[in-house]
């Protein structure tokens, strides 16, 4: 990060007007490759590489999002200059908040005190990790001068935003019950948080669309793998193409994409609100107020949308011609069975909430520290691919812990479609399952589910940030 400060030597006397300004100027016409006097986002991206200080795509976007006043796609002299301007006065202020005991350096126990605030519990090792990012001079400790270096084009302005680096981004892999999204205050207050739930909606339907054809063969192993009828998963996509053609693999597809929007609408406002009520006015969330909250979020969230999980699922069982849609589908359902059948199995779905999210977040946390603990070295951001690791993973470990409470609500969703099926409650089919197949009954279909991960993360990370920058949150 500091390796262009020996190129542009940041002279004592900088902090004086004239001095800013020169450079400044000298900063701009060496971003400035084509001499237009404007710079683009390509010319910034291959300055910052050639001093050596590449901030990753969401900095460098961050930069242009907030210096771009006339929305060209470039900055201009005049732009570049105010931007760094106002961002030097924001420096200030977060090094004076962090600098708790004013005496002109910030040291480790004050890194741990500030991520404390935050939630985060990191051990002083891991702070002095987080300083020698910053530390130049081999003190340990972080000045005014070293910590305007460090920040000077790096659009992070508190230790907040290092933590940014680590939000738990949900990448849909096809599952209802992660935590919600956290969004910093200057993206509520710009309108980014709706454009990324945008975003992120419409990477979730082209990633669920995506991996159907897996998702409904978990589901038909769900409800109809046995001792005594193994089905694999060749012989399983054979067995649904010659029943339905090539088009049945994606039977219940559409509303597993068209229950996307009011869950994620309603998880995001239910999330907000039980923030609200655990914590207390100004205070930062803590990681288990967190968990209460997203669980509680995805509780919500859940009993509202679930009837649309109970015809996902019907429609996904159903033979060819037993329904002509989701609608036709409902008012059978209604008519046979009752307003009750849109909530069977919602016990254990909503019983799986819990290991699913406590797992999920716990596995993450872990991953994190683990990754500041022995990775972070010259910087604590861990970039995309380290992200998309760890939550793949923590993900991955949340369903296997909630798998069997999974394949029990699917199961009381379809049984009234499986002929001579007994209506059993959770605990009856639970003790049925293990007792006729074993433990291993409890994970039938757990294959194609793992299956799809990969490629559903894939998909969805590759169409959000394309998303993103067709909905102007980054420049394209």
């Amino acid at each position: 990060m500091l390796c262009w400060a020996r190129g542009f030597v940041l002279p004592v006397a900088a902090c004086q007007e004239n001095e800013s300004g020169r450079l400044y100027a000298k900063l701009f016409q060496d971003l400035d490759r084509n001499g237009d006097g404007k710079v683009d986002i390509k010319e910034l991206q291959e300055g910052l590489q050639r001093m050596g200080i590449p901030l990753g795509r969401e900095a460098e976007e961050k930069i242009f999002r907030v210096g771009d006043t006339n929305c060209d796609d470039r900055l201009d002299f005049e732009e570049f200059t105010k931007y760094l301007k106002d961002h030097e006065k924001k420096m200030k202020l977060a090094f004076k908040s962090l600098d708790k005991n004013n005496d002109g350096q910030i040291e480790a126990s004050e890194v741990v005190q500030a991520l404390n605030t935050l939630g985060i519990d990191i051990s002083e090792r891991q702070a002095k990790k987080i300083l020698q990012s910053i530390d130049v001079d081999g003190t340990m400790t972080v000045d005014w001068n070293e910590w305007r270096q460090h920040f000077f084009l790096n659009p992070a302005e508190n230790i907040e935003q290092i933590v940014y680096f680590w939000k738990h981004s949900g990448i849909d892999i096809g599952d209802s019950i992660s935590i919600p999204d956290e969004f910093t205050e200057e993206e509520r207050k710009s309108g980014q948080w709706w454009r990324q739930l945008l975003a992120g909606g419409i990477a979730g339907a082209v990633s669920r669309t995506s991996t159907a054809p897996l998702d409904r063969m978990k589901v038909m192993m769900q409800v109809h793998g046995s001792k005594s009828n193994k089905m694999s998963i060749v012989g399983g996509f054979k067995q649904m193409v010659k029943e339905g053609g090539i088009q049945s693999l994606w039977r219940g597809n559409g509303v597993n994409v068209m229950k996307i929007a009011p869950e994620s609408a309603i998880k995001f406002w239910a999330y907000e609100k039980y923030k609200k009520l655990l914590t207390s006015e100004g205070a930062k969330i803590g990681l288990v107020e967190r968990f209460v909250s997203g669980s509680m979020a995805g509780a919500t969230a859940q009993t509202f949308i679930y009837p649309m999980e109970v015809l996902k699922t019907r429609l996904a069982v159903g033979k060819t011609g037993q329904y002509s849609g989701m609608f036709d589908c409902a008012k059978k359902i209604l008519k046979y069975e009752g307003m009750g059948a849109f909530f069977k199995g919602y016990i254990p779905n909503f019983l799986g909430i819990i290991p699913y999210a406590g797992i999920d977040l716990a596995v993450y946390e872990l991953l994190k520290n683990n990754w500041l603990e022995h990775f972070a070295e010259d910087s604590v951001n861990p970039g995309v691919l380290v992200l998309l690791a760890c939550g793949t993973l923590s993900s991955t470990c949340g369903q296997l812990a909630s798998y069997p409470l999974s394949l029990i609500r699917t199961r009381m969703q379809a049984q009234a479609m499986v002929e001579d099926a007994p209506q059993l409650n959770m605990i009856d089919l639970f003790k049925k399952i293990v007792t006729k197949e074993g433990i291993f009954g409890l994970y039938r279909g757990i294959l194609p589910n793992f299956m799809k991960v990969l490629p559903a993360v894939s998909i969805s990370y590759v169409v959000y940030e394309k998303m993103k920058q067709n909905l102007g949150i980054a420049p394209k």
